[in-house]
């Protein structure tokens, strides 16, 4: 979700050091996305030619502390790095709930029916297929919107969009974050050791805590004990069973608002540049496999078909009901091209979907690598779909403007 925090986020950090433009390459909606695909796909290249051998071997070879704590390489990426991913998810969510779009239920309203059928009708579609087989685990993987992609396909076809469409989305993103979190927390964790979660808890709190005094003079070495704090509080969490990705998630809610966006600030570059594209080149490293349409696992078709169609019949019908219902005069002017342009640009799962193949099927490897293939096939459909759409929609608005304009210079003004 790096570069979709609107424009009060920019004006909490206004002072000497934020005011500034700084990395604005690394920091723009276009560039994630647009890194995020080429990570992709050189995975795919890579796990298809001659390098991808020694590439998997190496991704799992151990690291760590023999009889310690070792990992695999890519399990270094998928629950040590993306856990600095799911801290800035956090703290984009901590703002949202607290002084954004969806700190009352009045705001909330809109976006959160949307994204219950941003939910629901894309696991039905993929029940449809896998229902009875062994990929009927998959089902939470076409639930999730990759709001960097979105952003990007925004920045890059929706020049003159109204915000109202721009806020939906972002409200419907962090909605749908929330809801991939809560299925990585419930339905993938396993054999929970209660000690080390009481462990984690006891140094997140104490986190929580001392983040609250980093306006104090002694900013440096109270910075120096919350790292130690959050590296602790993550190891806790791994060893405790509930997947370590959901240690980035309660550091980035528990941290103080203020220090919170400043360290998002600062981490979104390097989540940008080396975090998110190692997990899309480790997740998309699969062979594509030598079988015909036919023998293909439910898991890939489920995918495919559920995100673009599940994402944009779901948003749009559900979006559709929540403008007939409840307070009118608290949803934003949403046109039923927008709701489309909006359920495409949900359908692109990517980042949180990758992530739910590998937990959804970790036993099963040629099932996970099919699903991992429908979120990438499925994500660009989406992708292709949104940027038509999107641009439809900017061309909409903009032609509105230019005659509300030549109206308004048309007719004469009063003396």
């Amino acid at each position: 979700m790096p570069g979709s925090l609107v424009g009060e986020v920019a004006a909490t950090l206004a002072d000497d050091s934020y005011g500034r433009t700084r990395m604005s390459l690394l920091r723009s909606a276009r560039f994630p996305a647009i890194v995020l695909l080429v990570a992709a796909a050189a995975g795919l290249v890579v796990a298809n030619s001659p390098a991808g051998g020694p590439v998997d071997d190496f991704l799992h070879t151990y690291v760590g502390i023999d009889g310690i704590f070792e990992l695999t390489v890519d399990h270094w990426i998928a629950d040590g790095l993306l856990a600095i991913f799911f801290f800035v998810v956090a703290v984009e969510l901590q703002y949202e709930l607290t002084s954004g779009q969806l700190n009352s239920a009045r705001k909330a309203m809109q976006p959160a029916i949307a994204a219950a059928g941003g939910v629901l009708v894309p696991i039905a579609i993929y029940l449809v297929f896998a229902f009875g087989s062994d990929a009927a685990d998959g089902w939470p993987i076409p639930t999730a919107t990759d709001i960097a992609f979105a952003l990007g396909v925004l920045a890059v076809f929706g020049k003159g969009l109204p915000a109202a469409l721009r806020v939906f989305l972002l409200a419907l993103a962090i909605l749908d974050d929330i809801v991939g979190i809560v299925f990585i927390a419930v339905l993938f964790t396993t054999d929970v050791d209660f000690g080390m979660l009481g462990l984690a808890l006891v140094t997140l709190v104490l986190f929580g805590i001392l983040s609250r005094q980093l306006d104090s003079r002694a900013k440096v070495p109270i910075a120096i004990v919350l790292v130690i704090l959050a590296i602790l509080t993550w190891a806790f969490v791994y060893q405790s069973g509930v997947h370590a990705t959901i240690a980035g998630v309660v550091l980035g809610l528990a941290m103080a608002q203020r220090p919170a966006l400043r360290v998002r600030h600062e981490l979104e570059p390097w989540v940008n540049v080396i975090v998110l594209p190692l997990f899309a080149f480790n997740a998309a490293l699969v062979a594509v496999p030598a079988v015909s349409l036919g023998e293909l696992s439910p898991a890939f078709w489920g995918v495919l078909v559920a995100l673009p169609v599940g994402k944009i019949l779901g948003i749009t019908v559900f979006g559709w009901i929540s403008l007939r219902i409840g307070d009118r005069s608290a949803a934003p002017p949403l046109k039923l091209g927008d709701l489309l342009a909006a359920g495409a640009l949900g359908g692109i799962g990517f980042t949180v979907s990758l992530l739910l193949s590998e937990l959804a099927f970790g036993d099963q490897p040629e099932i996970r690598d099919q699903a991992i293939l429908g979120v990438l096939a499925g994500s660009v459909i989406s992708l292709i779909a949104a940027g038509i759409l999107v641009s439809w929609r900017a061309w909409h608005y903009r032609k509105q403007a230019a005659i509300a304009a030549a109206g308004t210079t048309s007719t004469p003004t009063a003396s």
